[in-house]
């Protein structure tokens, strides 16, 4: 049986307007230690430790989980934060999720910074995929010592390169959606289906097939 959808409500035209996004604030992550956590995110990768809160409620919930909440400063005054709950033990892996899927990635400056990034990195023993070209912009990968999967990135494509992308995002994603509405009432049908492809390889120089 395939999973019901609920609609979106109709947004009433009394509501006010989105209020601006900024920016991100922070991002927060379970850490199994906060000290390990803290050498490899400010002597490592160089973002100064800048905040910290410890409490034994969490604030929003009213549940008693004694914790430290420690962040970590990016160049925009946007934030990485973590929670060390104290008993030594990380985040598990999401059990249907491949690890390379949910990661977060830091801009840098230039493919330079990249390469500077991926040797300090490497010195200190973490294993680093990369430099890897995405086209608009190169990475570097690696996971923290909370298995977070990290990515630095250098931007290649310009403002106006950009602009000519989006112009198009949402067309293919409809079109993408469209396929994927298909794909689910094939299923319900009790057809034999895989998962979902693409109606275009954006990356035709990777032929992999499944194994």
């Amino acid at each position: 049986m395939s999973a019901f959808v609920k609609p979106a409500p109709a947004l009433s035209q009394n509501l006010p307007a989105p209020a601006p996004i900024q920016q991100l604030h922070h991002f927060a992550y379970r850490a199994k230690d906060a000290e390990e956590t803290r050498h490899f995110y400010e002597d490592i990768l160089g973002l100064p430790m800048y905040h910290i809160i410890q409490s034994d409620v969490v604030p929003s919930t009213g549940e008693y989980c004694p914790y430290t909440h420690f962040f970590f400063r990016l160049q925009d005054g946007s934030f990485i934060a973590f929670f060390d709950l104290g008993n030594d033990e990380a985040a598990l892996p999401s059990p249907n999720t491949p690890a390379w899927v949910n990661h977060i990635s830091f801009r840098v400056n230039s493919v330079q910074d990249l390469l500077d990034m991926k040797a300090r990195l490497e010195a200190e023993g973490v294993d680093v995929l990369g430099v890897t070209d995405h086209h608009i912009f190169k990475s570097i990968y690696f996971f923290d010592p909370n298995g977070v999967r990290m990515e630095l990135t250098a931007q290649l494509a310009d403002e106006f390169q950009m602009l000519q992308e989006s112009k198009t995002a949402h067309a293919r994603l409809d079109e993408w959606t469209a396929r994927k509405a298909q794909w689910r009432k094939d299923r319900a049908a009790g057809k034999a289906v895989d998962a979902l492809k693409p109606q275009t390889n954006d990356r035709p120089e990777f032929t992999g097939q499944p194994t």
